[in-house]
């Protein structure tokens, strides 16, 4: 039997700056709609770098979100974490400028988008949305068999 125990803060912490990519939860038109998301871990914070969109629509009309994270290595240990919390979009340009360049600096992947998005420091396309995640619950599970909460 396969034991699931739960992680601790700091072992949810460190799944979520290693992994950077997940799956968000929020509501479209009245119901649950689940989505892939890059997201980038500063501090306690959690930001997510996107298009303008559906997304960006659905995050202004309701900002409570849920974010999926995981992790599964072979052949069976995986750890899982869920974040609560409400989406507030940055507006202003100092907070969007250093958010860009934590986003680009973590995740190059990203690059072809912003490329298509971003312009430079004096003027800054409006195609793109980055958002702050302020979290109110997280909780985590592994079947490492080790977990932070263990003595």
């Amino acid at each position: 039997m396969l034991d699931i125990d739960e992680m601790g803060q700091k072992e949810i912490h460190e799944l979520l700056h290693k992994v950077g990519y997940g799956h968000l939860g929020c509501i479209h038109e009245g119901k649950p709609y689940v989505m892939p998301m890059n997201y980038y871990l500063e501090e306690e914070d959690i930001y997510l770098f996107t298009t303008i969109g559906m997304k960006t629509h659905d995050l202004d009309a309701n900002p409570e979100i849920c974010l999926q994270v995981e992790e599964k290595r072979d052949p069976r240990p995986w750890r899982s974490a869920i974040v609560n919390g409400r989406a507030s979009r940055l507006t202003e340009q100092p907070d969007i400028a250093r958010a860009m360049h934590s986003i680009e600096e973590r995740n190059p992947n990203l690059s072809p988008a912003i490329d298509r998005t971003w312009i430079d420091a004096q003027g800054r396309s409006e195609a793109i949305a980055i958002y702050r995640i302020h979290e109110t619950e997280m909780s985590g599970r592994t079947t490492d068999g080790v977990s932070s909460k263990n003595p």
